[in-house]
Protein backbone atom coordinates (compact mmCIF):
# COMPACT_ATOMS: atom_id res chain seq x y z
CA UNK A 1 0.00 0.00 0.00
CA UNK A 2 1.24 3.44 -0.75
CA UNK A 3 0.59 4.64 2.61
CA UNK A 4 1.98 1.94 4.91
CA UNK A 5 5.43 3.48 5.43
CA UNK A 6 6.11 7.02 6.43
CA UNK A 7 8.75 8.15 4.10
CA UNK A 8 12.10 9.06 5.53
CA UNK A 9 12.16 13.20 3.84
CA UNK A 10 9.84 14.73 2.78
CA UNK A 11 11.56 15.20 -0.87
CA UNK A 12 9.69 11.82 -2.25
CA UNK A 13 5.89 13.56 -1.38
CA UNK A 14 7.06 17.00 -2.47
CA UNK A 15 8.21 15.39 -5.87
CA UNK A 16 4.66 13.74 -5.87
CA UNK A 17 2.86 16.80 -5.51
CA UNK A 18 5.13 19.04 -8.35
CA UNK A 19 4.34 15.99 -10.95
CA UNK A 20 0.31 16.47 -10.11
CA UNK A 21 1.38 20.38 -10.55
CA UNK A 22 2.74 19.88 -13.74
CA UNK A 23 -0.49 17.63 -14.97
CA UNK A 24 -3.20 19.75 -13.45
CA UNK A 25 -1.51 22.74 -15.37
CA UNK A 26 -1.75 20.89 -18.50
CA UNK A 27 -5.04 19.05 -18.36
CA UNK A 28 -6.80 21.66 -19.12
CA UNK A 29 -6.07 21.39 -23.03
CA UNK A 30 -7.00 18.24 -23.92
CA UNK A 31 -10.61 19.04 -22.23
CA UNK A 32 -10.47 21.96 -24.80
CA UNK A 33 -9.80 19.72 -27.25
CA UNK A 34 -12.50 17.18 -26.58
CA UNK A 35 -14.87 20.32 -26.63
CA UNK A 36 -14.11 21.54 -29.54
CA UNK A 37 -14.88 18.08 -31.13
CA UNK A 38 -18.40 18.41 -29.64
CA UNK A 39 -18.76 17.35 -26.41
CA UNK A 40 -19.18 19.28 -23.43
CA UNK A 41 -17.09 19.57 -20.57
CA UNK A 42 -18.63 17.73 -17.88
CA UNK A 43 -19.97 15.23 -19.99
CA UNK A 44 -16.17 15.09 -21.33
CA UNK A 45 -15.49 14.55 -17.17
CA UNK A 46 -17.69 12.39 -16.24
CA UNK A 47 -16.59 9.85 -18.95
CA UNK A 48 -12.79 10.48 -18.23
CA UNK A 49 -13.64 9.79 -14.20
CA UNK A 50 -15.56 6.74 -14.92
CA UNK A 51 -12.50 5.38 -16.63
CA UNK A 52 -10.39 6.76 -14.39
CA UNK A 53 -12.85 4.80 -11.85
CA UNK A 54 -12.95 1.07 -14.16
CA UNK A 55 -9.03 1.58 -14.29
CA UNK A 56 -8.11 1.67 -11.01
CA UNK A 57 -10.85 -0.85 -9.61
CA UNK A 58 -9.02 -3.97 -10.70
CA UNK A 59 -5.48 -3.14 -10.06
CA UNK A 60 -6.79 -1.32 -6.69
CA UNK A 61 -9.19 -4.26 -5.32
CA UNK A 62 -7.27 -5.93 -2.58
CA UNK A 63 -7.27 -2.90 -0.84
CA UNK A 64 -10.66 -1.38 -1.92
CA UNK A 65 -12.63 -4.36 -0.70
CA UNK A 66 -11.70 -3.43 2.97
CA UNK A 67 -13.21 -0.17 2.48
CA UNK A 68 -15.74 0.64 5.75
CA UNK A 69 -18.37 3.44 5.39
CA UNK A 70 -17.15 6.66 6.63
CA UNK A 71 -18.89 10.10 6.38
CA UNK A 72 -14.81 11.43 5.86
CA UNK A 73 -14.80 10.00 2.42
CA UNK A 74 -18.38 11.43 1.55
CA UNK A 75 -17.26 14.57 2.33
CA UNK A 76 -14.33 13.78 0.23
CA UNK A 77 -15.65 12.79 -2.62
CA UNK A 78 -18.62 15.79 -2.58
CA UNK A 79 -15.57 18.01 -2.51
CA UNK A 80 -13.46 16.58 -4.69
CA UNK A 81 -16.16 16.74 -7.08
CA UNK A 82 -16.69 20.23 -6.69
CA UNK A 83 -12.87 20.68 -7.15
CA UNK A 84 -12.63 18.87 -10.46
CA UNK A 85 -15.73 20.22 -12.15
CA UNK A 86 -15.08 23.47 -11.40
CA UNK A 87 -11.43 23.35 -12.13
CA UNK A 88 -12.27 21.91 -15.67
CA UNK A 89 -15.70 24.13 -16.55
CA UNK A 90 -14.09 27.03 -15.29
CA UNK A 91 -10.73 26.46 -17.98
CA UNK A 92 -12.70 25.56 -20.51
CA UNK A 93 -15.24 28.47 -20.72
CA UNK A 94 -12.80 31.36 -19.32
CA UNK A 95 -9.24 32.58 -19.66
CA UNK A 96 -6.86 29.99 -17.91
CA UNK A 97 -4.57 31.98 -15.51
CA UNK A 98 -7.26 34.20 -14.42
CA UNK A 99 -9.33 31.39 -13.36
CA UNK A 100 -6.31 29.31 -11.95
CA UNK A 101 -5.21 32.38 -10.09
CA UNK A 102 -9.12 32.44 -8.26
CA UNK A 103 -8.45 28.50 -8.03
CA UNK A 104 -5.24 29.56 -5.87
CA UNK A 105 -6.73 31.91 -3.85
CA UNK A 106 -6.57 28.13 -1.99
CA UNK A 107 -4.26 29.66 1.08
CA UNK A 108 -6.76 31.57 2.24
CA UNK A 109 -9.64 28.41 2.82
CA UNK A 110 -6.43 26.12 3.66
CA UNK A 111 -5.86 28.04 6.70
CA UNK A 112 -9.41 28.42 7.90
CA UNK A 113 -10.22 24.84 7.26
CA UNK A 114 -7.09 23.53 9.08
CA UNK A 115 -8.29 25.32 12.10
CA UNK A 116 -11.23 23.77 11.82
CA UNK A 117 -11.03 20.46 11.04
CA UNK A 118 -7.06 19.67 11.80
CA UNK A 119 -6.63 22.02 15.07
CA UNK A 120 -3.81 23.96 13.19
CA UNK A 121 -4.11 27.06 14.83
CA UNK A 122 -3.71 30.08 12.77
CA UNK A 123 -0.60 32.00 13.83
CA UNK A 124 0.96 35.41 12.89
CA UNK A 125 1.79 34.06 9.41
CA UNK A 126 -1.52 32.71 8.52
CA UNK A 127 -2.95 35.83 9.05
CA UNK A 128 -1.05 37.40 6.90
CA UNK A 129 -1.66 34.88 4.48
CA UNK A 130 -5.33 35.69 4.36
CA UNK A 131 -4.10 39.63 4.00
CA UNK A 132 -1.71 39.01 1.50
CA UNK A 133 -4.33 36.63 -0.77
CA UNK A 134 -7.21 38.93 -0.48
CA UNK A 135 -5.59 41.66 -1.23
CA UNK A 136 -4.16 40.12 -4.44
CA UNK A 137 -7.64 38.80 -5.53
CA UNK A 138 -9.02 42.77 -5.06
CA UNK A 139 -5.83 44.06 -7.30
CA UNK A 140 -6.38 41.14 -9.84
CA UNK A 141 -10.08 41.87 -10.01
CA UNK A 142 -10.84 45.39 -8.99
CA UNK A 143 -12.22 47.53 -11.63
CA UNK A 144 -13.67 51.02 -10.86
CA UNK A 145 -16.70 50.91 -13.54
CA UNK A 146 -17.79 47.56 -12.10
CA UNK A 147 -17.48 48.74 -8.65
CA UNK A 148 -16.97 45.83 -6.25
CA UNK A 149 -13.36 43.85 -7.27
CA UNK A 150 -16.17 40.28 -7.64
CA UNK A 151 -15.04 36.94 -9.96
CA UNK A 152 -16.87 38.67 -13.50
CA UNK A 153 -18.64 35.60 -14.80
CA UNK A 154 -19.46 32.23 -14.22
CA UNK A 155 -15.92 30.54 -15.31
CA UNK A 156 -14.64 33.10 -12.56
CA UNK A 157 -16.90 32.17 -10.32
CA UNK A 158 -16.37 28.38 -10.43
CA UNK A 159 -12.70 28.73 -10.14
CA UNK A 160 -13.27 30.78 -6.77
CA UNK A 161 -14.93 27.89 -5.86
CA UNK A 162 -13.07 24.56 -6.93
CA UNK A 163 -10.20 26.64 -4.68
CA UNK A 164 -12.43 26.30 -1.70
CA UNK A 165 -13.47 22.77 -2.37
CA UNK A 166 -9.56 22.20 -3.38
CA UNK A 167 -8.50 23.49 0.14
CA UNK A 168 -11.34 21.02 1.71
CA UNK A 169 -9.73 18.07 -0.17
CA UNK A 170 -6.35 19.13 0.81
CA UNK A 171 -7.34 19.27 4.50
CA UNK A 172 -10.01 16.17 4.57
CA UNK A 173 -6.98 13.91 3.03
CA UNK A 174 -4.82 14.38 5.97
CA UNK A 175 -8.15 14.56 8.51
CA UNK A 176 -8.35 10.61 6.92
CA UNK A 177 -4.95 9.92 7.27
CA UNK A 178 -6.05 6.27 8.86
CA UNK A 179 -7.76 5.79 5.41
CA UNK A 180 -6.11 4.06 2.55
CA UNK A 181 -5.16 6.37 0.26
CA UNK A 182 -6.15 4.44 -2.60
CA UNK A 183 -9.82 4.31 -0.88
CA UNK A 184 -9.58 8.13 -0.97
CA UNK A 185 -8.64 7.95 -4.82
CA UNK A 186 -11.68 5.92 -5.62
CA UNK A 187 -13.92 7.90 -3.61
CA UNK A 188 -12.75 10.96 -5.58
CA UNK A 189 -13.86 9.60 -8.97
CA UNK A 190 -16.84 8.18 -7.42
CA UNK A 191 -17.99 12.08 -6.20
CA UNK A 192 -17.74 13.11 -9.60
CA UNK A 193 -19.38 10.23 -11.25
CA UNK A 194 -21.95 10.98 -8.72
CA UNK A 195 -22.36 14.88 -9.06
CA UNK A 196 -21.69 15.46 -12.97
CA UNK A 197 -25.17 14.00 -14.13
CA UNK A 198 -26.49 16.91 -12.28
CA UNK A 199 -24.43 19.69 -13.38
CA UNK A 200 -24.70 18.20 -16.63
CA UNK A 201 -28.15 19.04 -16.88
CA UNK A 202 -27.76 22.51 -15.08
CA UNK A 203 -25.88 23.58 -18.07
CA UNK A 204 -28.02 21.32 -20.56
CA UNK A 205 -25.87 18.87 -21.82
CA UNK A 206 -26.89 15.55 -23.42
CA UNK A 207 -24.58 13.42 -22.47
CA UNK A 208 -26.07 10.42 -24.49
CA UNK A 209 -26.33 12.27 -27.61
CA UNK A 210 -22.67 13.64 -27.19
CA UNK A 211 -20.84 10.13 -26.41
CA UNK A 212 -22.79 8.74 -29.81
CA UNK A 213 -21.70 12.13 -31.90
CA UNK A 214 -17.86 11.15 -30.81
CA UNK A 215 -15.23 9.76 -33.32
CA UNK A 216 -12.54 7.06 -31.91
CA UNK A 217 -9.98 10.34 -31.87
CA UNK A 218 -12.13 11.78 -29.14
CA UNK A 219 -12.38 8.18 -27.28
CA UNK A 220 -8.67 7.81 -27.79
CA UNK A 221 -8.07 11.38 -25.72
CA UNK A 222 -11.48 10.26 -23.11
CA UNK A 223 -9.12 7.17 -22.68
CA UNK A 224 -5.87 8.57 -22.01
CA UNK A 225 -6.97 10.86 -19.72
CA UNK A 226 -8.69 8.41 -17.70
CA UNK A 227 -5.25 6.46 -17.15
CA UNK A 228 -3.41 9.44 -16.61
CA UNK A 229 -6.07 10.60 -13.52
CA UNK A 230 -5.82 6.92 -11.91
CA UNK A 231 -1.65 7.86 -11.74
CA UNK A 232 -1.96 11.54 -10.99
CA UNK A 233 -4.37 11.46 -7.83
CA UNK A 234 -2.77 8.39 -6.81
CA UNK A 235 0.47 10.50 -6.65
CA UNK A 236 -1.24 13.58 -5.38
CA UNK A 237 -3.05 12.18 -2.40
CA UNK A 238 0.76 10.43 -1.05
CA UNK A 239 2.10 13.54 -1.90
CA UNK A 240 -0.89 15.49 0.24
CA UNK A 241 -1.23 12.59 3.27
CA UNK A 242 2.70 13.14 4.37
CA UNK A 243 3.09 17.27 3.51
CA UNK A 244 1.10 19.46 5.53
CA UNK A 245 -1.87 20.77 4.26
CA UNK A 246 -0.56 24.82 4.09
CA UNK A 247 2.85 23.04 2.59
CA UNK A 248 1.30 21.38 0.04
CA UNK A 249 -0.28 24.42 -1.65
CA UNK A 250 2.74 25.91 -1.88
CA UNK A 251 4.11 23.47 -3.80
CA UNK A 252 1.33 23.20 -6.09
CA UNK A 253 2.11 26.69 -7.38
CA UNK A 254 4.24 24.85 -10.01
CA UNK A 255 1.10 24.56 -11.97
CA UNK A 256 0.48 28.33 -12.54
CA UNK A 257 4.32 28.18 -14.16
CA UNK A 258 2.95 25.57 -16.53
CA UNK A 259 -0.40 27.40 -17.33
CA UNK A 260 0.59 30.38 -17.77
CA UNK A 261 3.17 29.07 -20.14
CA UNK A 262 0.87 26.76 -21.40
CA UNK A 263 -2.05 28.84 -22.06
CA UNK A 264 -0.15 31.63 -23.59
CA UNK A 265 1.81 28.80 -26.22
CA UNK A 266 -1.31 26.63 -26.95
CA UNK A 267 -4.45 29.13 -26.21
CA UNK A 268 -2.52 32.59 -27.29
CA UNK A 269 -3.89 33.75 -23.61
CA UNK A 270 -1.85 36.48 -22.22
CA UNK A 271 -2.48 38.32 -18.53
CA UNK A 272 -2.14 42.30 -17.99
CA UNK A 273 -0.12 44.15 -15.23
CA UNK A 274 -3.36 44.08 -12.85
CA UNK A 275 -3.45 40.24 -13.04
CA UNK A 276 0.81 40.21 -12.97
CA UNK A 277 0.69 41.73 -10.02
CA UNK A 278 -2.36 40.37 -8.10
CA UNK A 279 -0.93 36.97 -9.53
CA UNK A 280 2.55 37.82 -7.69
CA UNK A 281 0.43 38.29 -4.72
CA UNK A 282 -1.41 35.27 -4.22
CA UNK A 283 1.41 33.22 -4.56
CA UNK A 284 3.77 34.71 -2.10
CA UNK A 285 0.66 33.71 -0.36
CA UNK A 286 0.56 30.42 -1.10
CA UNK A 287 4.50 30.46 -0.19
CA UNK A 288 4.21 31.49 3.20
CA UNK A 289 1.32 28.99 3.98
CA UNK A 290 4.29 26.38 3.25
CA UNK A 291 5.88 27.83 6.55
CA UNK A 292 2.59 27.26 8.66
CA UNK A 293 2.54 25.31 11.98
CA UNK A 294 5.96 23.21 11.68
CA UNK A 295 5.36 22.09 14.95
CA UNK A 296 1.40 20.82 14.70
CA UNK A 297 3.00 19.10 11.40
CA UNK A 298 5.73 17.44 12.90
CA UNK A 299 2.78 16.14 15.72
CA UNK A 300 0.66 15.22 12.47
CA UNK A 301 3.29 13.08 11.38
CA UNK A 302 3.94 11.15 14.65
CA UNK A 303 0.32 10.54 14.14
CA UNK A 304 0.17 9.00 11.11
CA UNK A 305 3.42 6.79 11.57
CA UNK A 306 0.72 5.38 13.90
CA UNK A 307 -2.06 4.79 11.84
CA UNK A 308 -0.23 3.28 8.78
CA UNK A 309 0.71 1.00 10.78
CA UNK A 310 -2.38 -0.44 10.82
CA UNK A 311 -2.13 -0.84 7.08
CA UNK A 312 1.17 -3.11 7.48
Amino acid sequence: MLASRVPRSRRLPSAALLCGGIVWGLIWYPYRVIEAAGMGGVTATFITYALAFLFGLIPLWPVLRRTRPSLWLVALALAAAGTNLGYVLGALDGEVMRVLLLFYLSPLWTVLLSRLLLGERLSRVGAGVIALSLAGAVVMLWRPELGLPWPQGSAEWMGLGAGICFAGVNVMVRRTAHIAIEQKVMAVFLGVIAVAPFAAWLRGESPLSEIAAIGPETWAVLIILGGVLVVVNLVVQYGITFVSANAAIALFLFELVVAALSSWWLAGEAMGVKEWVGGAMIIAASLFSGHLEPAQVARDTSGRDREAALFK
